[in-house]
């Protein structure tokens, strides 16, 4: 049985734990391994996981089984990603949307979207935006099963290594 929650600061540590596993399983191997601890340490350590909880900015969502956390979902209220493609109003961007890398596929994807997309709703988000890596064929079609375009090429960096990312965005 799987609860889906907000995150609370109890959950930082677990979190911060379950997003470098998740990362890590799928893309570590793309990266010299200091520009990728560097990386995982300025975007997922326990610290910034703790002060993301603590953001009243963001919400973080995530999916318990059996007092262990298996998946999340944290959304930026106001969209730090580039406007001028879709020129929204009111934005919200998905920021991250990971599972365990053993409980994939078993539907935890689709509860946390259903509760962004609720979320961007209730909010009274004119669209939700997000990026993909380009090489990651398997999340392109999962957004776009919920409705989701590309909508640019853009570029993510870790460290010194520049990925090809793809802007995508769904209009509420």
């Amino acid at each position: 049985m799987t609860t889906l929650r907000l995150a609370t600061p109890a959950d930082a540590l677990p979190l911060a734990d379950l997003a470098r596993r998740a990362i890590s399983a799928k893309f570590e191997h793309l990266y010299k391994p200091e520009d990728f601890a560097a990386f995982m340490e300025e975007a997922h350590s326990d610290a910034v996981t703790a002060r993301q909880i603590a953001d009243p900015g963001m919400r973080i969502a995530v999916i318990e089984d059996d007092g262990r956390l298996v998946a999340f979902c944290k959304l930026v209220l106001d969209s730090t990603l580039p406007r001028d493609y879709t020129h929204p109003q009111r934005p919200l961007e998905l920021k991250q949307l990971y599972t365990d890398p053993a409980c994939i596929g078993g539907g935890l994807g689709r509860q946390l979207m259903d509760w962004a997309m609720g979320t961007a709703r209730d909010r009274g988000a004119d669209e939700i935006q997000l990026t993909v890596y380009s090489d990651n064929p398997d999340a392109q079609r999962f957004y776009h099963r919920f409705g989701f375009e590309k909508i640019a090429d853009i570029e993510f960096w870790v460290g010194t290594h520049c990925d090809p990312e793809f802007l995508y965005a769904c209009k509420l």
